[in-house]
């Protein structure tokens, strides 16, 4: 009974084995790679598949999904004898299980490998700022040169993808450098351009500034030009209307000499001998006005005339006052010029009384 108990565990236990052995179930996105005494049989696909238990064996087991793989920093030579350290990083996929298998021994190793010294050729033709400005250029030689290496071997390199690219730290120094410059030289262009800008538009608007005071001080006097010679035209009209008489005229006259007299910078006046006579021919006038045609006052302007009669008296009497006064400035000038102890130079005119200035010529003639 012992005997036959054992047996029979011995053969359960040789059942369960050989169970185990002839059924194998294999994981989605996976292929497992069967031989038979050796030899390749078939793949596997994922899901319940039986074997030959004893005789069927499992050679690899390949993970069918995209994988990635980074490589150590691999230094390489730039084609201005420059040394960089550069970081890749590998995407591919197993698309033939049984080559990967059977075709190379260690698929990943040589990937590695192959991309290194692919690497190596395509920036060992380039310069460092090359290099560092034309990665996609890069990863596009890379890929297009290991998907072609490893297509035999039942594998597609998807994707390569420089990570870094570093130089040594006196090129870094250096390019740190150069960028501070470019970027001094950058603010510097650009404060000149502010600048420049800035003087262009405060003289633009200097210029139209001035532009426009020119052209309001035009309009200005336009305006002002126009104005006087609308009052000139309003005052000649008004005259011409007014149609005034000779003595209003002969007194305006008579008014102004005290006014040209008290200027100050009339240092000297050279009277003209003919001043007296040319008074008197006022006051002559003056008395003479009321026999001129359309001159006769009314009776009931009698004041108003006596009034004018008076005012043209002082007037005369202090026009007279300042002809004797600058006659006398300009004999005490005379003297001081000549260094004579008494005035020399014009004779004193004859002394013109007021009273002579306002009378009648017509009566003077008569009592001649």
């Amino acid at each position: 009974m012992t005997a036959i108990g054992v047996l029979l565990i011995a053969v359960a236990l040789i059942a369960v084995v050989t169970l185990a052995k002839a059924v194998r179930i294999v994981p989605q996105q996976r292929q497992d790679v069967v031989e038979r005494l050796g030899k390749y049989k078939r793949t596997l696909s994922p899901g319940l598949n039986l074997l030959v238990p004893f005789v069927d064996a499992v050679r690899t087991k390949v993970d069918m999904r995209e994988q990635v793989v980074s490589f150590p920093p691999q230094p390489v030579i730039t084609s201005d004898n420059l040394v960089v350290s550069i970081d890749t990083v590998l995407y591919f996929k197993v698309v033939d299980s049984v080559r990967a298998t059977y075709e190379i021994s260690s698929f990943l190793q040589a990937i590695e490998q192959l991309t290194v010294t692919t690497l190596r050729n395509v920036i060992g033709s380039l310069d460092l700022e090359r290099a560092l400005t034309s990665r996609d250029e890069i990863n596009r030689h890379l890929s297009g040169v290991l998907d072609e290496t490893t297509g035999r071997w039942g594998i597609k390199v998807t994707r390569v993808e420089i990570k870094a690219i570093e130089p040594p730290a006196s090129i870094r120094d250096s390019m740190e450098k150069q960028m501070r410059a470019e970027r001094d030289r950058r603010a510097a262009i650009l404060t000149a351009e502010g600048h420049k800008q800035s003087v262009i538009l405060t003289a633009e608007g200097d210029k139209q500034s001035a532009v426009l005071r020119a052209d309001g001080d035009r309009q200005a006097r336009i305006l002002q030009a126009e104005g006087q010679a609308k009052a000139i035209r309003t005052v000649f009209d008004a005259i011409h209307q007014a149609n005034p008489s000779q003595k209003v005229l002969a007194y305006q006259y008579l008014q102004a000499l005290p006014q040209i007299a008290q200027g100050s910078a009339n240092k000297v006046w050279i009277i003209p001998a003919e001043l007296t006579k040319a008074l008197e021919g006022m006051g002559g006038a003056l008395g003479g006005l009321s026999q001129m045609v359309g001159d006769l006052p009314a009776p009931e302007a009698a004041d108003q005339a006596s009034q004018v009669e008076r005012e043209a008296a002082e007037a005369a009497q202090a026009a007279a006052d300042a002809a004797q006064q600058i006659h006398d400035e300009v004999r005490v000038a005379e003297a001081q010029a000549t260094g004579t102890k008494g005035p020399q130079g014009l004779p004193a005119p004859e002394p013109v009384s007021p009273a002579s200035l306002v009378s009648d010529p017509t009566d003077q003639r008569e009592r001649e």
